[in-house]
């Protein structure tokens, strides 16, 4: 169901990664607050799914194939959403990229180089026609990007996702101090472990990681991506209009300790 009332009524809301995981679960929780959703990822069998189900429950939502290592492609899903719904208020910037684990000296440029293409220059190219489209229309708007715990702490042998997740917070940061006047405003989210295929894939590798995990959170579990989802759609909505440049960590309390 969608709702006129939700916190997100009204709004044009582009959400990448959205195929799985917390992007699949944001465009639900957006939808159902409200907002019209076109919905980004490489995968279009998931994607025209997904559309296809949020328009049974009553949602406007569309889906367009991109990726956002090609800077073209995000050009045309923001233009898309433009010429489909006449504005952008919202943007979530979820899509991302983690592999296995690997020690710094023995990395190879092949692992380095996918995880800093997609999270971080991936992040920019979403993040400049965003801005630009939102300078144009002179509304303003929101936009939530998608760092990590990992972007707060350290941990062994994820130098590349650490480093890529890191430089999330500092483009969200330097882009809310540079267009807070305009009436935009950027923040970001920390993940903790949330599950996902590839964290259910983990686990059933490395049954101890689990325990482990859930032993050094405060909530000892391991988070739902609806939880996050909520956590980003209230960035995006009015209820948050004097938050920009903040880092929400939805963690459980693990970087509390």
């Amino acid at each position: 169901m969608t709702g006129k009332d939700g916190i997100l009524s009204g709004k044009v809301s582009l959400i990448t990664g959205s195929s799985s995981g917390i992007g699949a679960a944001a465009a639900r929780v957006f939808a159902r607050e409200g907002s019209a959703v076109v919905l980004t990822a490489r995968r279009e069998d998931r994607l025209a799914a997904l559309v296809k189900e949020l328009r049974q429950a009553g949602a406007d939502a569309e889906y367009v194939v991109a990726d956002v290592i090609r800077a073209d492609d995000m050009r045309r899903a923001v233009e898309f959403t433009v010429e489909r719904f006449g504005r952008l208020d919202a943007a979530f910037n979820n899509a991302g990229y983690a592999v296995g684990r690997t020690p710094l000296h023995l990395m190879d440029d092949e692992v380095y180089d996918p995880i800093m293409d997609t999270n971080v220059r991936g992040l920019f190219n979403c993040l400049r026609p965003e801005i630009s489209t939102m300078l144009e229309s002179g509304n303003g708007g929101a936009i939530v990007n998608t760092s990590s715990v990992g972007g707060l702490v350290a941990s062994p042998v994820a130098a590349p996702y650490v480093a890529s997740k890191h430089a999330v917070i500092g483009l969200t940061k330097a882009a809310a101090a540079e267009y807070g006047g305009q009436g935009i405003r950027v923040n970001a989210i920390a993940p903790g472990t949330t599950r996902s295929e590839l964290v259910e894939e983990w686990y059933a590798q490395n049954p101890e990681i689990e325990k482990e995990l859930h032993r050094t959170t405060p909530q000892p579990r391991t988070a739902e991506p609806e939880e996050t989802a909520e956590a980003a759609a209230w960035l995006c909505s009015d209820r948050s209009s004097y938050v920009t440049g903040a880092t929400l960590p939805v963690d459980g309390g693990f970087t509390a300790l």
